[in-house]
């Protein structure tokens, strides 16, 4: 039993590496759903901790009711204070791009993680696409504050200025994701937008 889960653990590691070194629309390989930055940099989300003295980024733990986003929408108002209870504040820029769009666009996002510009990123695969049954690719650039405004503005900047992504993009705090907030179940949850932020 021992020497097959050695032998499984090995297997896994070699085929991250080899999925890993190659482009996202490369990635073919079965469960591959999504390249994360960490997996090609190396370096988790802790280790980026100087991001948040960087950019003055208020810390999750450190936010409080005052730092919420504005919204007349109680339901909205309710996700926020969730959010901050839990201390959830991540969130994310969504860009969409064609296949042969993609992997130029990723190893830029990937450089501006690598210098801190960015917190953290991640992309769909192939095997993602295809499984999802998308067309495009989607590229989400993390921000770890969603009620640090000035933050998600920065980021969105960068994208814009940077990175030539000029077309109107949505932030989705990851709260809403994890609460199932889709544009399907709006009826449901009485939240008006399935993003928080529209840029």
């Amino acid at each position: 039993m021992l020497s097959e889960i050695r032998i499984r653990f090995i297997f896994d590691a070699g085929l991250e590496g080899m999925v890993v070194k190659r482009p996202p629309t490369e990635i073919t390989e079965e469960g591959w759903y999504w390249l994360r930055a960490k997996d090609v940099t190396g370096f988790p989300r802790i280790a980026r901790d100087t991001y948040f003295p960087t950019h003055d980024v208020v810390r999750p733990a450190e936010t409080t009711e005052a730092d919420s986003p504005d919204s007349e929408n109680e339901a909205l108002r309710r996700i926020d204070r969730e959010a901050l209870d839990e201390s959830y504040l991540s969130g994310k820029w969504i860009i969409e791009r064609s296949p042969n769009r993609t992997d130029s666009l990723w190893n830029d996002i990937i450089d501006d993680v690598s210098a801190e510009y960015f917190w953290d990123a991640k992309v769909m695969t192939d095997f993602g696409r295809e499984a999802f049954e998308e067309e495009l690719h989607a590229i989400l650039v993390y921000t770890p504050n969603y009620f640090d405004e000035a933050d998600v503005a920065r980021v969105r900047e960068r994208l814009r200025d940077t990175h030539r992504i000029t077309e109107e993009i949505r932030y989705k705090p990851d709260i809403f994701t994890l609460s199932g907030i889709y544009e399907e179940t709006l009826d449901e949850t009485g939240i008006p937008d399935a993003a928080r932020f529209i840029q």
